[in-house]
């Protein structure tokens, strides 16, 4: 609280003189998890109820357009009842004659699907009646999965075909570490206009953090903006870890453009909607959270929300709306052992102990149903109906730090059946880190690492970090007596660098029956000698494994001969995740060794092959400027001739990319045809966003008041 008040947040943002026909009205929600629980008698339609509120509060509010930051369902395969009640709810509340006040700017052909003619963007499909356009992005939940001739698809991409929903933020990764090395992250905006007010939404889908990272932290993610981007209010979408997790499992908040004003900010489910300030940064966050609870956890506690955000100009102002059809969740903690010298009961009777939780889990029912009472007060305050109470989630951590024994928590549960959403799992019990310590018999020793040195270099430092290397020396300093160093550091890095949960598991359990069956062979062991003889089978184990790996046959020494020649150590099976050991570091220019690519190539051959199929985007980018013929406005992303300086991109203070920078458009180019490999890595095409020529109705009331073209050209920064 210090800290707050000796730095002040500063008051948020807002619109000073409000135009409405120059002010852009966007509803923006984040993680809806539809599907979530859905076999759940009582809690199975919490998540398609909220999205259905939300629908309402954007017909409600008058909004121009949704705006969502991934995580639409909860799993990537929605079952056949999610999709047909989120169609159904898009076709309702989505569809239908109100006119769509935002005119599309950028190319409607950018993202569409391949090998049909219908746009990207629905509302500008003369076929269908858009009152309120859904752009959305994906999120890990309901990322693209698969490969073949059509690419990796999702719900999203179904929803989007359908009309239904616009989905950006969908960009293909290098299918090769070779291509990885120079290939980033090429974000294209969808680029929208109301009245005077220029809009730019980009969206990134989730990748891997480690990926995104690297990405951020090489200057390698370009953003493509116009060349008067000072003039556009540009928004960031993206579902990434913004909570800490390790070295390189988050996105720092300070790594974005400085082009950027607002980043709504997807997959945390904490509501942090008030725009929050970035140091030393000109931009601010948003996180709108989840809509439905998907964990009993501190920070689903919070009160829901979505967001009513309106800019003109430069200038914007957020509106927080709470959630009412989203169950109440209340949440506390209790230590028995204090407990029972405040109550005094004994906490070896069971009866008493479970007597004292069942008067906490009443008490917080009884909070969670004045909760309700005062949102459904509120809301008859502001001219609303009554909603029906709903049962409530409740969750009761209880620390049974110094209590033997406790009773059942699903039996426990079950008395409150009917009076709350979660009876199974309404308790939950934990011990104390540091009395679960005192019991420890090892103690692991903390060797000094490679990387340790203070002589080092920054760049030396990042040049030593292989997950290899650690583990060994990790592992050589704790004298295991059972498991072998070498083969316990290959279980690990199959773990850590092949997404493989059972290696670890696999790997123990294998050496365990090896040392047993060894100790069997020597017939009856006496006590005394019974740790000669595991030391001796340990060196024996060490030295078949050691002759394995020399000979090729270990899995590891198989992965190696796959990326035989590759210094940079970065070959991996998910093209979404990287080494970042590979990429060199912010302080060295990176290397690129032509062998791995010669070796890979005909592994990849295959996959080359369908990779003009996998990104549809790619072909709406290769054509040529459209004209249309009707007066309107068009925005070239024009090309300054500068692709032979593009291997190594410069370092800038300032991460907007513009489409003179070579490294994507050098990439983004093979992967438009089959005959990509053909094409000079030094050419380029001049990148266009246009709206179609087409005439509607339909059309954005911004065009009919005036006749003008405009061209806005795309600058090198």
């Amino acid at each position: 609280m210090s800290d707050q008040e000796n730095d002040p947040t500063p008051p948020p943002p807002t619109i000073r003189n409000a135009y409405p026909d120059d002010t852009i009205r966007i509803l923006l929600a984040t993680d809806n998890h539809i599907g979530y629980l859905e076999r759940d008698p009582i809690r199975g339609q919490d998540s398609i109820n909220t999205f259905k509120e939300i629908l309402q509060l954007a017909v409600k509010k008058d909004v121009d357009f949704i705006l969502l930051a991934g995580d639409l369902f909860h799993e990537n395969r929605p079952s056949r009842d999610c999709l047909y009640q989120v169609i159904a709810l898009l076709r309702e509340y989505t569809m239908g004659d109100k006119p769509v006040q935002v005119e599309l700017l950028s190319d409607p052909n950018e993202g569409k699907a391949d090998g049909y003619n219908f746009p990207a963007v629905n509302y500008e499909d003369p076929n269908l009646n858009v009152g309120i356009p859904v752009f959305s992005i994906h999120g890990n939940h309901d990322d693209p999965q698969g490969a073949g001739p059509e690419g990796a698809l999702c719900a999203l991409d179904v929803l989007s075909v359908s009309g239904l929903l616009n989905y950006m933020g969908k960009f293909d990764l290098p299918l090769s570490d070779a291509d990885a090395q120079n290939t980033g992250i090429a974000i294209r905006p969808v680029l929208l206009r109301k009245g005077d007010t220029h809009l730019g939404l980009y969206g990134v889908g989730n990748v891997k953090d480690q990926r995104m990272h690297f990405e951020l932290r090489s200057n390698r993610v370009r953003m493509y903006m116009p060349r008067n981007k000072d003039d556009w209010f540009n928004i960031l979408l993206l579902h990434q870890n913004r909570v800490r997790h390790g070295p390189q499992e988050s996105v720092p908040e300070g790594m974005f453009d400085d082009s950027v004003n607002l980043v709504v900010w997807g997959h945390e489910h904490d509501c942090r909607i008030v725009p929050e300030p970035v140091a030393g940064k000109p931009y601010y966050i948003t996180q709108p959270g989840s809509s439905v609870a998907t964990s009993l956890a501190d920070g689903e506690s919070m009160e829901k929300h979505v967001a009513l955000l309106q800019i003109q100009g430069k200038e914007f102002e957020l509106q927080p709306i709470p959630l009412r059809t989203v169950r109440p969740f209340v949440l506390e903690e209790v230590i028995l052992a204090e407990a029972a010298e405040e109550e005094g009961f004994d906490l070896g009777d069971q009866i008493a102990v479970s007597k004292f939780l069942k008067s906490r889990v009443v008490a917080l029912i009884d909070k969670a149903n004045e909760l309700w009472d005062e949102r459904n007060a509120k809301a008859i305050e502001d001219g609303e109906e009554e909603l029906p109470r709903m049962l409530p989630l409740i969750r009761l951590k209880v620390d049974t730090t110094g209590v033997s024994e406790m009773s059942n928590p699903i039996r426990f549960g079950q008395e409150f059946q009917g009076r709350i959403a979660n009876p199974r799992d309404v308790l939950v019990f934990h011990r104390s880190k540091k009395a679960a310590s005192r019991g420890a018999k090892v103690t692991i020793d903390q060797p000094e690492l490679s990387i340790d040195d203070p002589d080092l270099s920054i760049s030396e430092k990042l040049s030593k970090v292989r997950v290899e290397t650690l583990v060994r020396e990790y592992l050589s300093a704790q004298e295991l007596q059972l498991l072998g160093e070498a083969g316990m550091s290959d279980a690990i890095q199959m773990f850590v660098e092949k997404d493989d949960p059972h290696a670890i598991q696999s790997h123990v359990s294998t050496a365990l029956r090896a040392l047993m069956k060894g100790v069997q062979a020597n017939g009856e062991v006496d006590e005394g000698e019974l740790d000669d003889v595991l030391v001796k089978l340990k060196e024996q184990h060490d030295q078949e494994y050691a002759e394995k790996i020399k000979s090729g046959k270990s899995a590891k020494a198989k992965g190696k001969q796959k990326a035989k020649g590759d210094e940079s150590d970065a070959a991996s099976v998910d093209s979404m995740m990287m080494d970042v050991d590979g990429g060199g570091s912010d302080f060295a220019e990176e290397q690129s060794d032509p062998a791995p690519p010669k070796k890979k190539a005909p592994a990849k051959k295959a996959t080359t092959a369908k990779a003009p199929a996998k990104k549809p985007p790619a072909k709406g980018r290769g054509k040529k400027a459209v004209v249309s013929e009707s007066d309107e406005e068009v925005i070239e992303l024009d090309d300054d001739d500068e692709e032979e300086e593009a291997p190594k991109p410069a370092k800038r203070t300032n991460r907007a990319a513009v489409l003179s920078q070579p490294t994507t458009a050098a990439k983004k180019a093979p992967a438009k045809k089959a005959a990509a490999s053909k094409s000079k890595p030094g050419t380029q095409g001049t990148l266009t966003f246009a709206p179609s020529g087409r005439t509607s109705t339909r059309a954005a009331a911004s065009r009919a008041r005036g006749k003008m073209v405009d061209t806005i050209e795309v600058d090198s920064d």
